[in-house]
């Protein structure tokens, strides 16, 4: 794979990388290393892709995966979101429910990211995680009832 094919992926999906990472090890740097070594998996693997959904898709997998293994790690230390966190493309007055999103469970997270964030379908998710089709469904919305309860909880009522 060509240098230029690893620049088009980043153009094109370096920023659903980094928000994925971010979702899943809440700290900058940790997403950006990440992104950097999901490219570098690119590179060294150079998969035929049938077209850009499924270059996507392979890319969001190997992020996944990489945050998974991050988390797994013995030296990982859990810190909190920061206040500040500038939610790159995220609007600014959807960053509280971004932040509600990040505390959530991993396995409720990923799956509600995916759906909102990157737009992708049920069959998608289930493809991108290799979970069945109706476990990401159930998935989904054990998430949408925690971030309910997280809403409810919230001083105000909102977030």
């Amino acid at each position: 794979m060509e240098d230029t094919a690893v620049e088009q992926a980043l153009e094109a999906h370096g920023a659903a990388i980094l928000h994925l990472a971010y979702a899943y090890l809440h700290d900058r740097s940790e997403a950006e290393d990440v992104l950097q070594d999901t490219l570098v998996q690119l590179l060294s693997r150079a998969p035929a892709f049938e077209s850009g959904d499924h270059e996507r898709a392979w890319l969001l997998r190997v992020a996944a995966n990489l945050c998974k293994n991050r988390l797994k790690a013995p030296w990982r230390r859990h810190e909190a979101l920061p206040e500040d966190y500038p939610a790159q493309g995220i609007p600014e007055e959807s960053v509280a429910l971004f932040q509600a999103v990040c505390s959530l469970p991993v396995k409720y997270r990923e799956v509600i990211h995916l759906f909102y964030y990157e737009d992708y379908t049920t069959a998608q998710i289930a493809q991108v995680l290799g979970k069945r089709e109706g476990t990401v469904r159930s998935l989904l919305n054990r998430g949408r009832e925690k971030l309910r309860q997280i809403w409810k909880e919230g001083a105000d009522g909102t977030l």
